[in-house]
């Protein structure tokens, strides 16, 4: 079995993240180290807040808080709302973690070494009011291009050109609102990527081949207009520390480095922090995946379509100028954005939902399920209130939710507490053990191919077959004439609630765990009948795991339907348009 390391786009840290957020990186990272788990993969999901950068300094003086203690406080926040979502990270760091700040540093010196960091003299914004230089986001003023007066000295949030502080008209302070500003000379350190490019470039077409379009083009549109060498130090007070040993005097004025530039090594840094958690008796080798890993570990990386740039060119240039053997990424899983209604999600203006309102309003596989199930994979998609509640009704409450509550009301109703027994499988059990093993064979086919869109559908027509069965066979008519063909068709789709409870879990763990536990004795899972971690194509065609005289229970209403006043209130409080 191959090791797979698994990253995610760290969340940045200033506030709760929202559903295109999710969807974008973090979520279908889940569903797919979820699936190798069940398959028998030796599975390393790694995550970390982001919390370094000039929106943290800034975020944490409107909160009225040190910046350090601002960071805590939100790591903890982030990390309670992605426990809600059931994101089962085999560890969730930070990038202000003593391990980072070490790897980071020990990055910046190696890369020094080998002629890849160079210092050099420029002319930044200095605001006489505050005392200091400003880094780019610490400008604002109106874009050249557009028009935009709330341009960041960064980029232009409204036409999204990449800006020069230098370039914003009426630039003013982001911290008090000064235009007294002036251009002075200071020294920052900048990655040498230019003597660096035809090595990336050989990078991602080795491996770009295999990404998604979406990864591969936007790498080769960088590539294409020419690697240019980059700074990578910022004049914040919170960040990872320039090493004194190496740059004495830009330690001494407080130099840090970029967010970008120590961001992706914090997923190497949060590895370590794994590492050093273990418990007594516990050894976790962080190395093997990271440094000099073998040819078994394959490493995939899971972002939305902004962050691809400094994950497929800068990070990579940053691992090669090391001239170390850093494990770089193999795959690159693209998304583009979920919009909503059309439009960006802004809690200012009071749109769109963010992840700790969401679980609030409903339990998390509902979220779960319609984000991967409409994943912005090859286009952008538009979250709307009203393309929720269909899915959400047709899906989960109507084609799942319903068959799991019919088939176990109905038996215990008809035939007690335990799984009847009655006939022998015939000609359309043996008909439907075709479908399912087919249909999951799909499944399990765009999983691995980390096509979300297309496995949601194969998941989705899994359930369909168990209500075309019930259909077909009805047994509330069969229990009439024939008892025994009753009892055959029910024990048949109790088996097909197992194998959902089973192949569903990447998707919607909640909910499976519940489907489970229909089955489960009073002594625990450990005696659960079908207790394996994964339905091979035999067993599901066989659909027998459940044998009759196995004690069931019957669960609360899996999936609750959304109504049209539910639909009101939800469009009232978070904004969006009638349908």
């Amino acid at each position: 079995m191959a090791r797979h390391l698994i990253t995610s786009a760290l969340p940045y840290i200033n506030g709760i993240k929202h559903l295109g957020n999710m969807v974008g990186s973090m979520l279908p990272a889940d569903v797919y180290a979820r699936y190798l788990r069940q398959r028998g993969h030796d599975v390393l999901y790694i995550c970390a807040t982001d919390e370094h950068g000039t929106p943290a300094e800034l975020a944490a003086k409107a909160a009225g808080l040190p910046v350090a203690e601002f960071c805590a406080r939100q790591h903890d926040a982030q990390k309670a709302v992605y426990d809600g979502f059931g994101l089962a990270f085999d560890y969730f760091g930070r990038t202000s973690s003593r391990q980072n700040i070490e790897i980071t540093q020990h990055f910046a010196r190696r890369l020094k070494e080998n002629g890849f960091i160079e210092e050099r003299a420029t002319r930044q914004v200095y605001s006489l009011a505050d005392g200091r230089f400003l880094p780019d986001r610490y400008i604002v003023g109106t874009c050249p291009y557009c028009g935009y007066e709330a341009a960041r000295g960064d980029q232009c949030e409204n036409c999204t050109r990449v800006l020069d502080p230098t370039d914003l008209l009426d630039a003013r302070s982001a911290v008090s609102g000064s235009t007294d500003l002036e251009v002075r000379e200071t020294k920052h350190l900048f990655l040498l990527q230019s003597k660096l490019e035809s090595e990336v470039e050989a990078f991602v077409e080795e491996h770009g081949t295999e990404w998604p379009t979406l990864a591969s083009s936007i790498a080769r549109k960088w590539l294409t207009e020419g690697l240019l060498d980059r700074s990578i130090t910022r004049d914040l007070e919170w960040g990872v520390p320039v090493p004194a040993d190496v740059w004495p005097e830009l330690a001494a004025e407080g130099k840090v480095f970029y967010v970008w530039f120590d961001a992706p090594i914090g997923y190497i840094g949060a590895t370590k922090e794994w590492a050093d958690a273990a418990g007594e008796g516990e050894e976790r080798d962080w190395r093997s995946w990271w440094y000099e890993a073998d040819e078994s570990v394959r490493y995939t990386e899971f972002m939305a379509k902004d962050n691809v740039p400094f994950h497929t060119v800068m990070f990579p240039a940053t691992q090669l100028g090391t001239r170390e053997p850093w494990k770089k990424v193999d795959y690159v899983k693209a998304f583009n954005w979920l919009t909503y209604y059309g439009g960006k999600f802004s809690t200012s203006q009071n749109r769109g939902i963010f992840a700790d309102a969401a679980l609030e309003l409903l339990p998390a596989d509902y979220w779960r399920y319609f984000l991967m199930a409409g994943a912005p994979e090859s286009d952008d998609a538009s979250f709307s209130w009203e393309l929720f509640s269909s899915v959400v009704n047709k899906d989960l409450a109507d084609t799942l939710g319903n068959f799991v509550n019919r088939v176990l009301s109905f038996s215990r109703k008809r035939f007690g507490d335990q799984v009847p027994a009655g006939h022998e499988a015939g000609e359309a059990e043996r008909r439907l053990g075709d479908e399912i093993a087919r249909l999951l064979g799909e499944y399990e086919q765009h999983t691995e191919a980390l096509q979300f869109r297309k496995a949601a559908f194969a998941l989705r027509a899994l359930w369909s077959a168990g209500n075309s069965y019930l259909e077909e066979k009805a047994p509330w008519r069969e229990i009439k004439t024939d008892p025994d063909a009753a009892a055959l068709t029910l024990r048949t789709a109790m088996n097909l609630i197992h194998l959902y409870a089973v192949v569903s879990e990447p998707f919607i763990p909640f909910t499976s765990e519940a489907m489970r536990a229909v089955f489960t004795p009073a002594g625990g899972a450990e005696e659960e009948p079908g207790g394996e971690r994964w339905v091979s194509a035999e067993q599901a065609r066989a659909l027998d795991a459940i044998p009759a005289g196995t004690p069931f229970t019957v669960p609360p209403v899996l999936f609750a339907k959304i109504t049209d006043e539910d639909l009101d209130s939800y469009r009232e409080r978070f904004g969006g348009q009638e349908g």
